[in-house]
């Protein structure tokens, strides 16, 4: 159990790591020099044609570092959920296996509890740390010592109750990136928003291309009339 626990922890570091190089040099090598292009382009176009109107470029909607950090969240959240996923596929799997080998309206008695535990213990320790071995060792322990049901399922049941605590836990880190992913995209639309702010002086003045560029979006650049615009 404390192996597997183990495992999770460095499968979660290095999937965190393989997904900022994945990303990062993805944005390093395409997606920010082709904003830098696009960006260019249509200011170019602008100047030329004050009355073109540029298309949107997905480059340069996601090449700032909060649209980064989404994807590297989101492709960590996936890798830890992928590897949720293959773990519950393998409990259930072995729900269709017979781990004791117990014939037909066969009782099981407190002296045979030991016998049909070799067999739970005989298992490939990788299988011995899921859910159902576990149960079934310590129930047929339990059993053996105690000569109790009862006993027996107050065991089962608090190994159940341990478990379910232990996936809440491991659950609250994806719950923690699905609350992080969009308040990290949050602060970006600020940032572009204060950003463009900055620079609305230059829209007073006729400019908006600096404003357009903040909001992450192409818009219309032209000459705005200000006596117009005031009166």
């Amino acid at each position: 159990m404390r192996r597997r626990i183990a495992f999770e922890f460095v499968y979660q570091a290095f999937a965190l790591v393989i997904a900022l190089i994945v990303v990062h040099s993805f944005y390093v090598a395409i997606v920010r020099p082709e904003a830098a292009i696009a960006i260019q382009e249509e200011r170019l176009r602008i100047q030329e044609d004050p009355a073109y109107v540029p298309d949107r470029s997905i480059y340069v909607v996601v090449r700032d570092f909060e649209q980064e950090a989404c994807f590297i969240l989101m492709l960590w959240a996936l890798a830890i959920l992928g590897l949720k996923s293959v773990t519950t596929w393998r409990e259930r799997k072995l729900l269709d296996l017979d781990l004791i080998s117990v014939e037909a309206e066969t009782k099981i008695l407190p002296e045979d509890a030991r016998v049909y535990a070799r067999q739970v213990q005989a298992l490939p320790a990788e299988v011995q740390g899921y859910l159902l071995p576990r149960c079934l060792l310590a129930a047929l322990q339990r059993f053996g010592a105690t000569h109790n049901i009862h006993d027996v399922s107050a065991t089962t049941q608090a190994i159940c109750e341990k478990e379910g605590e232990r996936l809440e836990s491991e659950l609250s880190m994806i719950r923690y990136l699905a609350w992080a992913i969009p308040s990290i995209g949050f602060i970006g639309t600020v940032r572009g928003i204060g950003r463009a702010l900055a620079l609305a002086y230059q829209a007073v003045e006729g400019d908006i291309t600096g404003v357009a560029e903040s909001l992450g979006i192409h818009t219309v650049a032209h000459r705005i009339d200000v006596d117009h615009l005031w009166s």
